[in-house]
């Protein structure tokens, strides 16, 4: 009995050697696969986070600069913003100081034109008056140049006689 425990024993031991080894040489074969592949997945995702810490630098890199542009840009507009108010001051200075001009230059030309219009006045005054003494000068010449004319009929007259 003891032979048969025994060979009982190797045939089992045969057995798990005929089935079960090939298993686990197999599922050895296979984590080996696997651990090659495993070594590949690591590398592959190492490069990708050596790649995404460049891309999150550059990132940053990015911001960084943003954020000066935006400050120079803030900074342009600041100063923009303090010349165009500058500007309008000065331009309503300029405004207020050109219409006070404006009104003055407006009352001398109104001066001047009253005074124009009243020497035209008094020129047209003299012109009419020298039209008047001009007819009454003709009038008087034909009146003359009639007792001219009648006095040397008269004198014609009188020679004859």
């Amino acid at each position: 009995m003891l032979k048969c425990k025994n060979m009982d024993k190797e045939g089992v031991v045969t057995a798990i050697k005929n089935f079960i080894l090939p298993e686990l040489k197999e599922i050895k074969d296979n984590q080996a696969k696997m651990s090659i592949r495993l070594d590949a997945v690591e590398k592959r995702l190492s490069d990708i986070n050596g790649h995404l810490v460049d891309q999150s630098r550059r990132i940053d890199e990015t911001n960084k600069r943003i954020d000066e542009t935006n400050k120079r840009i803030d900074e342009t507009n600041k100063r923009i913003d303090e010349v165009r108010t500058e500007l309008t001051a000065r331009i309503e200075e300029v405004r207020t100081e050109l219409s006070g001009k404006i009104e003055e230059v407006r009352t001398e030309l109104t001066g001047r034109i009253d005074t124009t219009n009243n020497r035209i006045d008094q020129l047209t005054f003299q012109v009419g008056k020298i039209a008047q003494e001009m007819e009454r000068i003709k009038r008087e010449e034909s009146v003359t140049s009639d007792i001219l004319t009648r006095l040397r009929t008269l004198e014609q007259k009188t020679a004859h006689l």
